[in-house]
């Protein structure tokens, strides 16, 4: 995708969050995603945006990940551990007293920064330096994929839209490809094989 195609499938992702978070209600107390509940799991998919923000605010100096692929080539030790679940509980609990509101102003904030950025820029994540075109589809990935976790504990449809939809399997397609796990993901996607209980490629 261009520039410009990723910041509108990254925008999609995001809108659909926050229409979607608009549906919760008075649930937030209710199962989420493993052991979060729901406003735990708002809260984390709410970092897919907040890090954008901050990490903007810290510049690297070099790309040392070229690839979205490689973001969670990388991140794969840090995401299996329990900092995870306490960072989601405690960005759930940051989301105050109207978490639907506070997820559509950060959203607005957000939105509104990266349409005025480059895509060129050096940004500081956890995986070390990365060009913000190539960190921006992680987040339009985990918008897209938490979303739909919401979604289903809520019981609604998972209607995810078209650009974000693609930006998203485009990032776990090019994982699978370093992986070397492509030929099994497409036989058991075009019904050809199935894949072992509990696979996951992140």
């Amino acid at each position: 995708m261009s520039w410009q195609e990723s910041v509108a499938a990254f925008a999609e992702a995001a809108r659909w969050f926050v229409a979607t978070v608009g549906r919760v209600e008075g649930r937030w107390d209710e199962p989420g995603l493993g052991e979060w509940d729901v406003r735990s799991l708002v809260g984390h998919t709410s970092r897919s945006l907040l890090t954008v923000e901050s990490y903007l605010g810290q510049p690297a100096s070099a790309v040392e990940v070229d690839s979205a692929a490689g973001y969670y080539r990388a991140t794969r030790a840090i995401a299996a551990g329990p900092g995870v679940a306490e960072r989601g509980v405690a960005a759930g609990a940051a989301l105050g007293e109207d978490p639907a509101a506070t997820v559509a102003e950060i959203a607005d904030r957000v939105l509104a920064l990266v349409a005025a950025q480059t895509g060129e820029e050096l940004v500081t994540t956890i995986a070390g330096g990365m060009r913000l075109r190539d960190y921006l589809p992680t987040r339009t990935f985990e918008l897209a994929v938490h979303t739909c976790d919401l979604a289903r504990a809520l019981g609604l449809p998972l209607e995810v839209p078209a650009a974000a939809a693609a930006e998203t399997a485009a990032v776990i397609a090019r994982v699978a490809a370093a992986d070397g796990t492509a030929g099994e993901v497409l036989l058991a996607l075009t019904g050809r094989g199935s894949l072992p209980q509990g696979f996951s490629m992140l």
